[in-house]
């Protein structure tokens, strides 16, 4: 394997630097409820003894985070109380004065730092290419860029509002971590940040695989598989013991006065329904457009009576549980056992020859990808989970450089929804195309010589977003649609890019089960 980038790396404080006086430029732009939702966590952790956190439910936006989160949220709130203390009053619910405002915001940029520091550990662990002098063409140069810069995480959160880049920084250096071979540091990362988001359970078959297969057992058979006698009872303790006294940190005063069981309900409620209001591009709105052509098409044939059949709720874009009208209903039971199901092959591939930690990071992906595909309630916004860790394997293979360009094009278009006020509509556009050019251009010269990063099929679909794109926000809005069916856009969007989600994943995996005849790659 190629030797890691050496470089003086003074172009990185630039690009990070960059980026967040961009951020800046975004603080009074248009938020989403979820700035609501913070200000009203800062509020109770702020002003109620830890056994009200879980319980106090003035606002509809009650705490869910796992607890960690919500110390966070707790040291937050003592800096917040010194811009104004008004916004630390429960009752003040929708509470958005010009230094509150203020506060968030720089509260999400300057908690990035671990975000850049995490990305700044990933360049130095990419193959170099012989022979690139020019920085601009470095891999470890256009991967800071594909993740700081990158588009989804600059809406969602620096729009939108939420920490997620706080969050995958953990991530990212967790990766990282394991690249660089040390795995109880990477252990203790993903601990932590399964306990300040619970989302990244998605991924923690991967971890759990890996770390038991490439840290507790200590040594392989020459042809790769596993070499039963290497197994260390004191590894598997000490990883053990890692991740339980996180976990105990964490939910230890919870589960002293008696409260594990509200902070559970509180962490996972299945009656939120199926699919998310904004629909997230996976196998489910696939599913529920066509219940609703068969329905359509049952009730004008006459095979099915409209007056028996449930109200398809789902293309209402509201938050709730539905009955489908023709095929089967779906449950969290249903969803569970898809997504294991579905993640099966990808955790036994890495257990049987894990490859190393790039064939980790592969397996990761396909759990991510698989989640967001098969899960319950699933966020448009978790497609993040997938597409920053890919970006890592983007630059390296040419392969996976042309599977990152159809999922982030087709993932990042269905985030588009999520900012819909006419103001920000030119932002939002300029910086996908931007983050779109830049990600074509700078990969393909990356990879250069090695044939079109894209099929000609591949290609056929990306361009079709433009056409989509010129109905859904010019055309539509004219329309007397607009009216009679103002879900129609986005059920359009989440269908058209669930195709290429759909597609990106399954490629994915192919590259994944194709490695396994491949020599173990350290």
């Amino acid at each position: 394997m190629a030797a890691p980038v050496v470089d003086s790396w003074s172009w990185f404080p630039a690009l990070a630097l960059g980026v967040s006086f961009l951020k800046c430029l975004f603080i009074n732009a248009y938020h989403s409820t979820d700035f609501e939702v913070h200000r009203n966590w800062l509020a109770i952790t702020y002003n109620l003894p830890l056994s009200r956190w879980y319980h106090e439910n003035t606002s509809e936006w009650t705490l869910d985070y796992p607890p960690l989160f919500a110390w966070f949220e707790f040291g937050l709130s003592h800096v917040a109380q010194h811009f104004d203390r008004n916004m630390l009053v429960l009752e003040n619910l929708n509470y958005a004065s010009p230094s509150t405002v203020i506060f968030q915001r720089l509260s999400v940029i300057f908690t990035d730092a671990m975000f850049i520091f995490a990305t700044r550990e990933c360049c130095k662990c990419v193959q170099t290419q012989k022979g690139s002098s020019d920085v601009l063409n470095r891999p470890s140069f256009v991967l800071a860029v594909l993740l700081l810069w990158n588009f989804g995480l600059l809406i969602v959160d620096h729009i939108h509002f939420q920490y997620n880049g706080f969050l995958f920084g953990f991530l990212l250096l967790s990766v990282a971590k394991h690249m660089q071979s040390k795995h109880l540091q990477g252990a203790l990362l993903f601990a932590i940040l399964l306990n300040l988001k619970h989302i990244y359970l998605y991924v923690a078959p991967a971890y759990g695989i890996y770390l038991l297969r490439s840290y507790c057992f200590t040594q392989d058979n020459r042809d790769g598989s596993i070499r039963w006698r290497s197994f260390s009872p004191l590894c598997l303790l000490v990883l053990g013991n890692i991740v339980a006294s996180v976990c105990a940190l964490s939910f230890g005063p919870f589960i002293i006065t008696d409260q594990l069981p509200q902070v559970l309900s509180r962490l996972f409620p299945f009656k939120r329904g199926l699919c998310h209001a904004y629909w997230a591009p996976n196998i489910w709105a696939l599913y529920n457009v066509l219940d609703k052509i068969l329905r359509i098409l049952g009730v004008r044939l006459k095979l099915l009576d409209e007056a028996n059949l449930p109200r398809a709720s789902m293309t209402g874009g509201l938050v709730q549980e539905f009955e489908h009208s023709v095929l089967p209903s779906i449950s969290p039971s249903i969803t569970l056992a898809c997504t294991l199901i579905s993640i099966l092959p990808a955790v036994a591939s890495i257990w049987r020859r894990p490859r190393g930690a790039r064939g980790f990071l592969r397996c990761l992906l396909v759990c991510a990808l698989a989640s967001f595909m098969f899960g319950w309630h699933v966020h448009e916004k978790a497609i993040l989970i997938a597409i920053l860790p890919l970006s890592i394997l983007a630059v390296e293979t040419k392969e996976d450089a042309g599977i990152f360009l159809v999922l982030t094009t087709s993932g990042h278009y269905s985030l588009l929804p999520l900012i819909f006020t006419p103001a920000e509509v030119p932002i939002k556009v300029v910086l996908m195309l931007m983050f779109v050019i830049y990600s074509f251009t700078a990969l393909r010269k990356l990879h250069s010589g090695q044939g079109s990063l894209l099929h000609p099929l591949e290609s056929a679909y990306l361009l079709g977003l433009i056409p989509l794109a010129l109905a859904c926000e010019i055309i539509f809005p004219l329309s007397l649609w607009q009216q009679r069916l103002p879900f129609l856009p986005l059920l359009v969007t989440s269908v058209y890019c669930s195709v290429g989600v759909c597609y990106s994943f399954l490629r994915l995996y192919v590259s994944l089960l194709r490695q396994e005849e491949k020599p173990k790659q350290q």
